[in-house]
């Protein structure tokens, strides 16, 4: 039972826990008005504060980013790496990759990139060993060794059988290689599988020079007839080679001749001796003309241009498109045919080249070049400076022509029994050598001289070349000397004869104390007896003049972006620029420079 006492507590304790809530109550609402109304009026500036820590943080978090950027930017570098498809233009047709037969500019690329000779040259354009691992001479004899393990493209190996077999291919007439001229009387045999030995009729200083050519495999070609040795498959879609790349496809677009289109695929060599080369395809893609191959550089189907004289004007100012300017060791002159109808009189020719100012003709050259002054290079073993062409003196070559009897009339033309001083210079047609026959034959026009000028295309200008009734007075061409000043048959009699096989003396110069010079000078080993011997043909060459020299040309690589690998450096043939093609490079990728 409820008490009256308990039922007192109980409501003094519920006024008293009534009177607590009221309490906190009121000083909730105290606080809320005290702590959150009032301040209320200050929340700008609130939102203001907190806004300025924010911008700080988030300008922190920018300076950690952009510095571990900034670092990565340093450590890791762009860097070239393997892989990738190379694709090269040039203007001409592929019809013979075979080595011993390639002659134009698409045949010897693909030739080089396929087949690997028993020497070749390094970036300083030294002779160094391909296939070949040593040379030795012994008198007459030479030894080469070559690589131990060397293997052909289908697996097969590589071995002395080989070597001989290529030789003896292009000494045979039947098989009509235009390298057999230089093979005559060369005997060539192999010791054991892998040394060859070449014996000489005689000495010969360059020889080791001469063995550049690619090497075919005896067993894909013995036994085949010689005389159909050059229309084989083996030559155009099933070349075996040891060079760094192996033929995989070839394709042929267009019907019309004038249109047609070759695109030569080559994939790596897994087992090239110097090591896989790093591109991942090289294409070689042929062009009838210079405009196609610009088109299709501009659309970025090639990567390359390859042969061009000078630089296309709408790429001179892209940075993104790199020119490689690869000087050649070869001399581009005037060659005078001594045998035509006025230039057989040596007081003209050496009026003509007095007549001539190199000065002039190389600064209107797109490129810097050295001058040709003598049938040497500078540097070249023999070259002598008191040998020179005469320098440029107009007053000299007036009186030159005056003491010949050619007359000078009132339009500034020489004529001699009312015959005009008329000359015809052919060039191939191509804007450098037009650039430069146009300055000769304005320099020759202060003479008195009336000199044409015949461009000729590429085709017509070899039938030229070839022709037995040659039909220039002056011919403008570029001839390549090499490392060796060999120059024999550019100057030699016999090599004038329509009977040579060769006949690369375009001057058809004949001179027997030139002829004994130049013979001597190439059976001598002794760097300075060479010299010495060499100075009679210098002597003759400078009083007869056969030429006027001009300068050295350049070899023009146009890219897009950079090759690695591919440096600018002398060469003594435009294939050249492939020595080291195996270590080309086109991709980028970032990779830490610190190990």
């Amino acid at each position: 039972m409820v008490t009256r006492a308990f039922k007192l507590r109980f409501r003094r304790r519920l006024r008293l826990r009534k009177i607590q809530v009221e309490e906190l109550s009121q000083q909730a609402e105290q606080g809320l008005e005290r702590n959150f109304f009032r301040r209320l009026e200050r929340l700008a500036d609130v939102r203001r504060f907190v806004v300025t820590w924010l911008v700080l943080l988030g300008l922190l978090a920018g300076c950690v980013v952009g510095q571990i950027r900034a670092l990565g930017a340093y450590y890791q570098v762009p860097s070239p790496v393997p892989g990738g498809t190379y694709s090269e233009g040039i203007v001409g047709s592929f019809t013979n990759a075979n080595p011993i037969y390639a002659a134009s500019a698409v045949d010897n690329a693909v030739s080089k990139l396929l087949f690997a000779g028993l020497f070749t040259y390094d970036h300083k354009n030294n002779l160094v060993g391909d296939l070949a691992e040593s040379i030795a001479q012994t008198g007459n004899t030479y030894t080469v060794k070559l690589r131990p393990g060397l293997t052909w493209h289908d697996g097969k190996p590589l071995t002395s059988a080989d070597v001989v077999f290529t030789y003896t291919v292009i000494q045979n007439p039947d098989a009509q290689s235009p390298l057999r001229a230089s093979w005559q009387g060369i005997k060539v045999q192999a010791t054991d599988v892998r040394t060859v030995t070449f014996t000489l009729p005689g000495q010969l200083s360059a020889f080791p020079y001469s063995l550049t050519t690619g090497i075919i495999p005896k067993h894909a070609l013995a036994g085949k007839s010689m005389r159909s040795l050059r229309t084989l498959p083996f030559n155009t879609t099933q070349p075996v080679g040891a060079g760094p790349f192996r033929l995989t496809t070839l394709e042929v677009s267009g019907v019309a001749a004038s249109e047609r289109e070759e695109q030569i695929a080559l994939d790596p060599f897994d087992k090239y001796h110097a090591g896989k080369p790093k591109l991942g395809r090289f294409v070689i893609h042929s062009f009838r003309d210079e405009d196609r191959l610009i088109e299709s550089f501009r659309k970025h189907e090639v990567n390359a241009m390859a042969g061009l004289s000078v630089m296309p004007p709408e790429f001179t100012r892209s940075s993104t498109i790199r020119a490689y300017n690869l000087p050649m060791t070869a001399a581009v002159m005037g060659f005078f045919r001594t045998t035509s109808e006025f230039l057989g009189d040596a007081r003209i020719r050496q009026a003509l080249v007095r007549a001539t100012d190199t000065s002039a003709i190389t600064g209107r050259l797109e490129y810097p070049a050295l001058p040709v002054k003598e049938p040497l290079l500078l540097g070249q073993i023999g070259y002598n400076p008191t040998y020179q062409q005469a320098p440029y003196d107009l007053a000299s070559a007036n009186a030159l022509l005056d003491s010949a009897g050619w007359v000078m009339n009132e339009k500034g033309l020489r004529a001699k029994a009312g015959q005009p001083l008329r000359l015809m210079l052919t060039a191939q047609d191509s804007s450098e050598y037009a650039n430069v026959a146009y300055e000769m034959q304005r320099q020759w026009r202060k003479a008195g001289v009336d000199l044409q000028i015949r461009l000729e295309t590429t085709t017509d200008f070899q039938t030229t070349l070839s022709s037995s009734s040659r039909g220039y007075d002056v011919l403008l061409y570029g001839i390549s000397i090499g490392k060796d000043p060999d120059v024999y048959v550019y100057w030699d009699s016999k090599n004038a004869d329509v009977r040579s096989e060769t006949r690369l003396n375009f001057s058809e110069y004949r001179s027997p104390a030139a002829d004994a010079a130049l013979q001597a000078g190439r059976t001598r080993s002794d760097a300075g007896l060479r010299a010495v011997k060499y100075q009679p043909f210098l002597q003759a060459w400078q009083s007869d003049a056969p030429a006027v020299g001009l300068y050295q040309p350049r070899f023009l690589y146009v890219t897009h972006g950079t090759v690695y690998g591919l440096n600018e450096h002398a060469i003594n043939s435009e294939v050249e620029r492939f020595t080291n093609v195996h270590e080309w490079m086109i991709r980028q990728e970032r990779k830490s420079q610190v190990e």
